[in-house]
């Protein structure tokens, strides 16, 4: 039998006791849990500077999303997940926004279900989901979906079993009617009854809704020639007066005003109006010069009159690629009055509508930059966002 001294006693009393209030101390400082509560934050009326920004392919996981974003200070506000390859659209009073969709019960397969889905723009809560015949599956381009004027309607363009417009009535929150357009794509939309498509030969196809629900077809004389110079399916457009800049490849400007009778001027060149001489089309591909190109790749300023268009130097046939410079025109004067260079070459363009307009431009590895549309001074940047990305703003550019 062993024993402890007095000293080595108290020693191991003491070191016990420490190791007991430690303990206690530390429990008494683990932090308590608290049930947890949910809450719902409604969003501020948007401003001119509320953007909606798409992604139709989130982080290649095979699905999209639409980003509420605040370019004032370059945060994100809120988000809704889409279906993949969707399209979105804005209410000309931004109190909501229209998301069209596909889906499969199965994934890759099963039912296939085509909807189009309205969100309160606010709480980003769905108030309506509303099945559709059927709507153009392809790689996003904005003007698969469009949205009249006054947002009574909503055009969804598709194309089976052939080419045609189904016009959504956004208070009943139905397809009024599938109208055929033969040959034709994309749905422009003007006024608060009528939109147009681009035509394979050159043409414009004008589609006017009557009181009686009726449409009245017409057709533009060919103002192009789609096999020697096409037609950027993204040239920007105003849906309140129909004010629409058709931009070729070879980089013609043909001024048009959409209508019942569509009328379309005679055109003007981006490189004659920055003092350069006007750009080959298919006939000499080699040829290499300032070109426009990208995805978004031109957004119109409307009040100012400003044209805002991705050049880069090619040939012919490289108007899918990145712009280096965003050159701006007076679309009266027909000339160049601003060329701004990209720190980073850019897909796409846009501008805010308001008196002291944002410029955003975009990477392929998903930033978004925002810049000062006046002196192209980059002022944030938004970190991955996305990396196929279409943005739409408040009234003023369709």
């Amino acid at each position: 039998m062993s024993f402890l001294s007095p000293r080595k006693s108290w020693l191991g009393l003491l070191l016990g006791s420490a190791a007991f209030f430690s303990a206690a101390a530390v429990q008494a400082a683990e932090p308590v849990l608290q049930t947890e509560q949910s809450d719902v934050i409604t969003l501020k009326p948007y401003s001119p500077h509320t953007i909606l920004v798409e992604d139709a392919v989130y982080a290649h996981n095979k699905d999209g999303r639409v980003d509420v974003v605040d370019a004032d200070r370059g945060v994100l506000l809120g988000m809704v997940q889409a279906a993949y390859n969707p399209n979105v659209v804005l209410a000309p009073d931004a109190s909501r926004f229209y998301v069209g969709e596909t889906t499969w019960a199965r994934g890759n397969r099963g039912e296939r279900n085509d909807l189009l889905a309205e969100y309160d723009a606010q709480t980003l809560k769905i108030t309506s989901d509303e099945k559709l015949p059927s709507r153009a599956l392809v790689t996003p381009k904005r003007n698969d979906l469009a949205i009249s004027a006054d947002g009574a309607r909503v055009y969804v363009y598709q194309m089976s079993p052939a080419n045609a417009v189904e016009v959504v009535d956004t208070k009943e929150h139905k397809v009024s009617q599938t109208v055929e357009i033969p040959g034709c794509a994309l749905a422009y939309a003007w006024g608060n009854a009528g939109f147009s498509s681009l035509c394979a030969d050159g043409t414009l196809t004008n589609v006017s809704l009557g009181a009686d629900g009726k449409a009245s077809v017409t057709h533009s004389a060919p103002f192009f020639e789609p096999d020697k110079d096409g037609i950027f399916e993204q040239s920007p457009t105003v849906a309140k007066d129909g004010s629409t800049y058709f931009i070729s490849y070879s980089g013609k400007v043909y001024p048009t005003t959409l209508s019942a009778n569509s009328t379309v001027q005679a055109p003007w060149s981006l490189q004659e109006g920055a003092g350069l001489k006007a750009a080959s089309n298919a006939s000499a591909p080699f040829e290499v010069t300032w070109r426009p190109g990208g995805w978004q790749m031109a957004a119109l300023h409307k009040n100012t009159h400003e044209l805002y268009v991705l050049m880069h130097r090619g040939t012919f046939w490289t108007h899918k690629d990145s712009g280096t410079e965003v050159w701006v025109y007076n679309t009266e004067t027909h000339k160049r009055i601003r060329r701004m260079p990209l720190k980073v070459a850019s897909t796409m363009v846009g501008v805010t509508q308001d008196e002291n307009p944002l410029m955003f431009t975009a990477d392929e590895d998903g930033s978004f930059f925002i810049s000062d549309a006046r002196t192209g001074k980059l002022l944030r940047t938004m970190k991955g966002l996305g990396t196929s990305l279409i943005f739409t703003v408040a009234p003023g550019e369709g």
